[in-house]
């Protein structure tokens, strides 16, 4: 990986707003990362406003805003429901705590996709009593739990086309063998969508199909559109169906390294409505409206993460390791499946870039490396702020507390203002729930300044 030298090599991965001040700092919406990182403490996700808005609004300049779906899963906070509500999409939740969030900051049900693959009975009975707009059928487990819960909504039949996305197989769901949905090729989706046509008070309105995520080649679509236009054929005479609607959820990819191309999504969505009327056209079939869900490809460079170096372990002819205040807690992405990042320094920006050192985190996993090779500047040292583009997407959402390590904060920043839309994690909160062996809570522990003034009473459970 050649080196970083000048902020505009970094345009492509870091938000809209991304800056340098006059004393090298790094400035996202108008704000300076330095500042923010001694206000707020590190790690920290930068969330900047402006990018997620610019990049929510290129889907919506193809299609209806409300046939747009923003995609939960990738990052989801009560704030980040209430913009996607002003920019008038529609919010796709996968399990009843994302639902609980999207009810709490008052989304409009009608405009919630209710997704996964194995919703519970009392999640459904959740999805019926705040009125969701959309419920996804992925089992025929799942067909009767809907009858059972007393729904009253419109459905979509998820299918998996067979089609494998070329990405990584753990972000792969469009292939035959998959834990998600019902295969075209076994007979399972035909006895899904007879099923589902059956339901009292429910409206069958379409089929839902997702192939897989960060996706940069587009041509798994065009065979998807072709499988699923034959399948339609089908369904139209077994049981006079065809959908008035075809949601292909998301999946666009989006660049986390210099040497990767974001797909346009414009660009992207109009292709899509081409093989749409070719493979329905050569068929005689209607063309369904387009839905998609988008999640990472409007939010993923929407942030950046900032650290605060704690040592340099400098191996003379292997490696140096640059350890940061965060790691596979707040990115598990690395570890899991191999992602890569860039890093610069937040507080030295015009530094020049020396050899290529390893950015690792403080936990006790010899796996917990952010960033394996990364050219930062030869003498970076404790104390340097170590910044992470591009970690809007499946970062905070999969961060978890290993090692008993408190979640970060996330500040939405905006024409030079800060504001707190996830408070910090302190350790009274991943003690809340531990309970002595009696079942009694804890009380004061003896060291509680040295945790962060800890307080939890000893009222009963």
């Amino acid at each position: 990986m050649s080196s970083i030298s000048s902020l505009d090599e970094m345009r492509s991965i870091l938000p809209d707003s991304a800056d340098t001040s006059s004393g090298g700092h790094l400035i996202v919406g108008g704000c300076d990362a330095v500042e923010l990182a001694s206000e707020y403490g590190t790690p920290l996700v930068v969330f900047d406003r402006a990018t997620f808005e610019a990049r929510a609004r290129s889907y919506t300049a193809a299609l209806e805003p409300a046939s747009v779906a923003y995609a939960g899963k990738a990052f989801l906070c009560i704030a980040i429901c209430q913009l996607v509500d002003e920019l008038g999409l529609s919010l796709d939740v996968c399990t009843g705590g994302e639902l609980a969030t999207a009810v709490a900051a008052g989304f409009p049900p009608e405009r919630i996709v209710f997704h996964g693959n194995n919703k519970s009975l009392d999640e459904l009975h959740a999805a019926a009593e705040s009125g969701v707009g959309r419920v996804v059928l992925d089992s025929l487990e799942e067909i009767e739990r809907v009858a059972a819960a007393g729904l009253r909504t419109k459905l979509l039949v998820r299918v998996t086309p067979g089609v494998e996305a070329h990405t990584h197989e753990f972000v792969q769901t469009g292939q035959e063998d998959s834990k998600f949905g019902f295969g075209l090729g076994d007979g399972i989706a035909l006895e899904a969508v007879k099923r589902a046509l059956e339901i009292p008070g429910c409206e069958l309105v379409g089929l839902h199909a997702h192939i897989g995520s960060q996706i940069f080649e587009l041509a798994a679509f065009d065979l998807a559109i072709q499988r699923l236009a034959v399948f339609i054929a089908e369904t139209q005479d077994r049981f006079g169906f065809v959908p008035s609607e075809l949601n292909l959820g998301g999946g666009l990819g989006v660049a986390h390294t210099r040497d990767e191309i974001t797909p346009d999504p414009a660009a992207s969505v109009a292709r899509i409505h081409h093989a749409l009327r070719r493979e329905f056209g050569s068929l005689s079939l209607p063309v369904p409206r387009l839905a998609v869900e988008p999640g990472r490809s409007i939010v993923g460079a929407s942030c950046v993460t900032v650290y605060r170096v704690g040592t340099v372990k400098r191996i003379p002819g292997v490696r140096t390791y640059v350890a940061v205040d965060g790691g596979m807690s707040d990115n598990i992405r690395p570890a899991l499946y191999g992602a890569r990042y860039e890093a610069f320094l937040a507080n030295r920006m015009d530094a020049p870039p020396g050899p290529r050192v390893t950015v690792c985190g403080k936990h006790c996993e010899s796996g917990d490396v952010l960033i394996k090779d990364v050219h930062l500047p030869d003498d970076v040292a404790a104390g340097d702020l170590v910044c992470v583009p591009a970690t809007g997407a499946y970062t905070y959402s999969m961060a978890n507390n290993y090692n008993h390590v408190p979640r970060p904060a996330v500040v939405m920043v905006t024409d030079g203002t800060a504001t707190t839309i996830v408070v910090r994690e302190t350790n009274e909160d991943l003690l809340r729930h531990d309970r002595r062996l009696d079942g009694s809570m804890p009380g004061n522990p003896s060291n509680s300044q040295a945790l962060d003034g800890l307080d939890i009473s000893d009222s009963s459970s």
